[in-house]
This record gives structure tokens, C-alpha cells and sequence, in this order.
């Protein structure tokens, strides 16, 4: 067990890091610019830091090793447990190496899996394409077996999950006495029956239905909606699970490996692992030392349409273009997207505006800050100062300006979406530190401890003196937001957060900037069904659509934080009850799930 610990250096935004803890006599003590506590023990306990490193994971992994249960109380608070998942020898020459894959669950959603040696020390580690880690000395081809045995491990987990969790019915489902969010038409349908068969819509009437056999769902008091639409998501596996309890079923991955995205997507469709229908933009950067190696990197144009050719063979929907694009190659690569049957969104490339980008070709616009720099002149948006500039000064745009206004008239008049993740940039401009973020205050005490507070303190390093421009900057956004209502532009809500619980948020702030409710469900309904080619399909309740629905309790064109008292998500002929899915992940449920008759069987309870 540590008995002292000193982290100090910057987070990955800026905002400087430096905490500290000990113990002495019994008494544990900690302090950070977010935190601070002490707390006497009887026995030891392991104190996880808020900005943890892999050194201390390695350490927390030693701990429990050296535990006869594998299991230690944790400071501030909560319980880490330890399994072995794993064992492999290998070799490399006249040297060999026997590691371990454990799981170490009690700090996220999942357990955190890594492999060690046989004295607890870090070896090896894969995050699902975003980074990897190997012991130096060791060839990077052992980190490729490793990788594929660490996923295989990761999906049994939440192959269990799935296989607990879901609740599959063989024969129709009926729904009665429910209430009917009519999305497009912004009105609620009172009591009305609806009838599932194969997965689809096969009948809504205002009249009783009688179907024999069938799984039977009294919705009176509850109000139905189509599933919801996340717009900008970077999937893994586990996020499947969490955007389900959400009510949400329909996710657009943004960028992410190719390897990675497509295997989640076999998952989903599969049912192995719980997850709804995917579509995939592809993502792509230039080649520079300021490059996003997600996904594909272009040494030159010609290059970069090659790597168009090779989304599109693969069924890719959408490009997506990262920061360091050349400008000049925008044009003729729009140009040869579209040839394919493509869309082109992504961050504007630096030293280039955001309507020069849409003049050339972008049909959607990621982020909010992007509109915001539009009128900031030249940036390198490459570098932080996308958001910086974005917090000191995107009060000082005068939104009613005729300057505004024309740029706002221009993306409706071209049909150019905005994809704004309101949120993110929201959070980031408000947190402060030692303090909650505001945009996840009303969730924070739901989830688990060591979640809760990665939600305290800020991530940008803001300067006392512009502490009240941020705050100023971050009410401009929702006036932006505001403003492309007005101005018709078309929006689809997304996250680039954490799954589920981010777009709910983004949704209520949509409501908060004076958008009506029932525009603000269209933007993750109607619209995205529509961009991605799936309306005929998906977006509504209508017969013949699919089976993607949400029990609420309460009505969201009344109340949008009802959004969040989900009953019953419906996927299809899955049913899944969202208080027992977040209690699986640890999660406080925000509302209980109603019971229902699966197949006209005894009623399955909700506790």
C-alpha cells in the first residue's frame, strides 16, 4: 500500500495538476487543486488518485495481488477487486516471459484490463486503438497476440452482460394504454396501442389489441418515443450498454479505427454484446507531426482520395477530415467524396474558416467552436488554441450581426448540418477548480465515486483575469445554438463524451437555449435518421418501421430532462430494463423499469 504519493505536471487540456497524499498514524490525507480529505483506518486502504498514472495502476495491481481475496477497501472511497482473466509465455530470443491479464473492476463502468508480470508490473496494455503500451525490449509483434487475447477477454465480460441483461421475446410485443410521442408532427398521441412483430411496427391503434402469446407491456401513464440518435460517437464495445439505458439505440461513429469500429459493429448486429445499428464515418488526417492517427493518414491529395476509394469500398457513409488537412486540397477531395456517394464533415483544417470549408464542399460541420472561429481569422486550429480562443473571445461576436446572420442563411441555404456537442465544449469552458462540472451536477451522485470525480476541476488552464470571458463564452454558445435554430440550419445532436449520459445533457441544453422541445427531439430522431438515409426505416414511431423505442416516464415535449427516466428501451424484439443495465455498471437507476409478461408469462419484476 502507497504511503505517499506526489503527481504533479498538466492534464491533457492544460489545466496544471498537482495532488498529494500520505499517511501517518493511522490517518490518511489527501490534497489536490480539486480535492482535499483525510480518514482514519483500522486497516490499510489503497488511495486512488483523481489523475492517476499507469505507474499507480501497476502498484493498485500489486496490492491486490498481495490481498488473500483479492479485494481492498479504496480511498476517497469504493472497492477494488481483481481477477485473472488471462496467462500467456512469451518468448523472444533466449528470453521468455509468463504475463498475466488481470481485470480490475471498482474504478469505471468495466473492469480496467492490463497484463503484468508475475511480480504485478505493467507489461502490456491496449486501449481499443487509441493507445498501446509495451515493456521495452520486447518486439512490437507480441503486442498484436496480447491485444486479441485482451479484446477476447473484454467481450466474454460483456457477452455475460448481454446474456443477463437482455430480455429477448420470441413472439410479438404489445404495448397498451400508452401515450405516443408523434416526433415530426411535435404532439403527443394519448392512449394508444402498438403492436411488434419480427422486430417491426406492425400496428398502432387507438382501440385494444389482442395478440396471443404476446409480451405484454402496460404502458398507461408512460409516454412512447423513437429510440434516440447519437450523432457523434467514438464506439467501444462497452459503450453499447450504456447508450442502451439511455434510450439510446442508433449511434454515427465519427472516427475510430477501422479494425476497431468494424468489429463493434459485428458485436451489436450479432447481439453478442449490447449495442444498436452503427454507421461508420471514416476519418482521416494529413500526414504531419500534428497528425490524429486514428484512423488513415494522406501523404498527398491523390493519396487522400485513395483513402476515400477505401472507405467507400468498405461501406463507409461520410468522411470525416481532421485538423491538419491542407485547405487547398478541401475542393477537388469534396469533389471526389461525393463521386463515391459520400458525405464530408469534420473539424475545419487550420488556417482555414469554416464557410471557405462549406464553399468547398463540407456538408456538416463538427463542433461548435468551429462556427465560433469562423470570424476569429486565421488559427491554428491544430492546437489548443481552438478552445482558448474560443473561451477568451467568442463573447465578443456580436450574433446578431449581418455577418452572423449571412453565414447562418448560407449553411441552411446549402442544407450544411451542424454537429455542435454543445456539451463538451460547455463543460470545458465552465469547470473550475475543486468544483463539479455544472453540465453533469444533476448525474454525479449516480455514478460511481472514482467517475464522479473525474467531473471536479477544470481541464483548461484559465488565467484568473478570464475566468468571467469563459463564463461569458460558454452562454454565447447556447446563443449560437439558438441561432442556428432560427436561422433553420439543420442540427444533429451529438456527444464525443461519455455515452448515454452526454447526450441527454446536450438535448437539455439544446431546451435551455430556447429551442422548443419538440425540435429539440428531432435533433436526435428525425434529422439524423434523415442524414444517414435511414428515415424510411428509423427517426419515428410509424408502421412498418422498426422496433426502436423508448418508455419514458413523462412527456419530453413537455419536460425534456424526462429524457432521463427511462422505463423500458425497446430494440427490435430486446427488451432491456435500464434501472438493472445501470446497476450493472454501477450505476444509481434514475427511474425503475416497468414489469412486463414476456411471451404472456409470469410478469418479470424490476427488483
Amino acid at each position: 500500500m502507497p504511503s505517499q504519493l506526489h503527481i504533479e505536471g498538466i492534464s491533457p487540456f492544460g489545466a496544471p495538476v498537482n495532488e498529494e497524499f500520505s499517511i501517518k498514524d493511522g490517518v490518511a490525507s489527501w490534497s489536490s487543486t480539486d480535492e482535499r480529505g483525510n480518514a482514519k483506518s483500522s486497516e490499510p486502504q489503497f488511495y486512488i488518485p483523481k489523475n492517476s498514472t499507469l505507474a499507480v495502476n501497476s502498484q493498485l495491481v500489486k496490492a491486490l495481488l498481495a490481498d488473500t481475496d483479492r479485494t481492498i477497501e479504496l480511498l476517497p472511497q469504493g472497492q477494488a477487486q481483481l481477477q485473472q482473466l488471462d496467462k500467456i509465455t512469451l518468448t523472444q530470443g533466449d528470453k521468455k516471459q509468463t504475463v498475466y491479464l488481470y481485470g480490475v473492476s471498482g474504478l469505471w463502468f468495466t473492469p480496467q484490463l492490463g497484463w503484468y508480470d508475475e511480480d504485478g508490473n505493467l507489461f502490456a496494455e491496449d486501449e481499443g486503438g487509441w493507445f498501446a503500451i509495451l515493456r521495452k525490449g520486447w518486439d512490437k509483434s507480441h503486442l498484436e497476440q496480447l491485444k486479441q487475447r485482451q479484446i477476447s477477454a473484454a467481450d466474454d465480460y460483456l457477452q455475460q452482460l448481454a446474456a443477463e441483461q437482455t430480455h429477448k421475446s420470441v413472439g410479438p410485443i404489445l404495448i397498451s394504454n400508452v401515450d405516443l410521442v408523434d416526433v415530426e408532427a411535435g404532439e403527443l398521441l394519448e392512449k394508444r396501442h402498438l403492436l411488434i412483430e419480427d422486430g417491426k411496427i406492425v400496428r398502432i391503434s387507438t382501440s385494444p389489441i389482442s395478440a396471443a402469446g404476446a409480451t405484454r407491456i402496460d404502458g398507461r401513464g408512460m409516454t412512447l418515443m423513437p429510440g434516440l440518435w447519437d450523432m457523434h460517437g467514438h464506439l467501444s464495445p462497452s459503450d453499447g450498454a450504456l447508450n442502451m439505458a439511455a434510450g439510446i439505440i442508433n449511434v454515427r461513429d465519427i472516427g475510430n479505427t477501422h479494425e476497431n469500429i468494424m468489429r463493434v459493429t459485428k458485436l451489436f448486429d450479432s447481439g453478442k454484446i449490447i449495442g444498436g445499428d452503427v454507421y461508420r464515418a471514416g476519418f482521416m488526417d494529413r500526414e504531419s507531426e500534428n497528425a490524429m492517427r486514428m484512423g488513415k493518414t494522406a501523404e498527398s491529395l491523390e493519396h487522400a482520395k485513395e483513402i476515400v476509394d477505401w472507405y467507400a469500398d468498405r461501406g463507409y457513409q461520410q468522411i470525416k477530415t481532421y485538423s491538419s488537412m491542407e485547405p487547398e486540397w478541401i475542393a477537388p477531395l469534396a469533389e471526389h467524396i461525393h463521386s463515391r456517394g459520400l458525405r464530408l464533415s469534420g473539424h475545419i483544417p487550420a488556417f482555414m474558416t469554416a464557410e471557405e470549408a462549406v464553399d468547398a464542399g463540407f456538408d456538416e460541420i463538427q463542433h461548435i467552436n468551429m462556427l465560433f472561429l469562423n470570424f476569429m481569422g486565421s488559427i491554428d486550429t491544430r492546437k489548443k488554441l481552438r478552445f482558448t480562443e474560443v473561451g477568451e473571445h467568442a463573447h465578443e461576436l456580436d450574433l446578431d450581426s449581418e455577418e452572423v446572420a449571412a453565414f447562418l442563411d448560407k449553411l441552411a441555404k446549402k442544407g450544411t448540418v451542424v454537429d455542435t456537442t454543445t456539451t463538451v465544449f460547455s463543460s470545458m469552458l465552465l469547470r473550475e477548480p475543486g468544483k463539479l462540472d455544472p453540465e453533469f451536477a444533476n448525474i454525479a451522485d449516480h455514478l460511481p465515486i472514482n467517475v464522479r470525480r473525474q467531473f471536479i476541476g477544470a481541464e483548461l488552464d484559465v488565467k484568473p483575469e478570464h475566468r468571467h470571458d469563459y463564463d461569458l463564452s460558454a452562454e454565447a454558445l447556447l446563443n449560437m445554438v439558438r441561432k442556428l435554430h432560427q436561422h433553420k440550419v439543420s442540427m444533429v445532436a451529438g456527444t464525443d463524451g461519455i455515452p448515454g449520459f452526454t447526450l441527454l445533457r446536450e438535448l437539455e441544453l439544446y431546451a435551455k437555449a430556447g429551442i422548443p422541445n419538440a425540435d429539440v427531439l428531432r435533433t436526435a430522431t428525425v434529422v439524423p435518421a434523415r442524414v444517414v438515409g435511414a428515415l424510411n426505416r428509423s427517426g419515428t414511431i410509424a408502421v412498418g418501421k422498426e422496433a426502436d423505442l423508448v418508455l419514458l416516464d413523462g412527456n419530453p415535449l413537455e419536460d425534456i430532462s424526462a429524457l432521463r427516466r427511462t422505463a423500458l428501451v425497446i430494440e427490435g424484439q430486446n427488451l432491456y430494463r435500464p434501472d438493472r443495465l445501470y446497476r450493472a455498471l454501477g450505476i444509481e437507476p434514475f427511474q425503475e423499469s416497468v414489469p412486463f409478461k414476456l411471451n404472456g408469462s409470469a410478469t418479470v419484476a424490476t427488483n
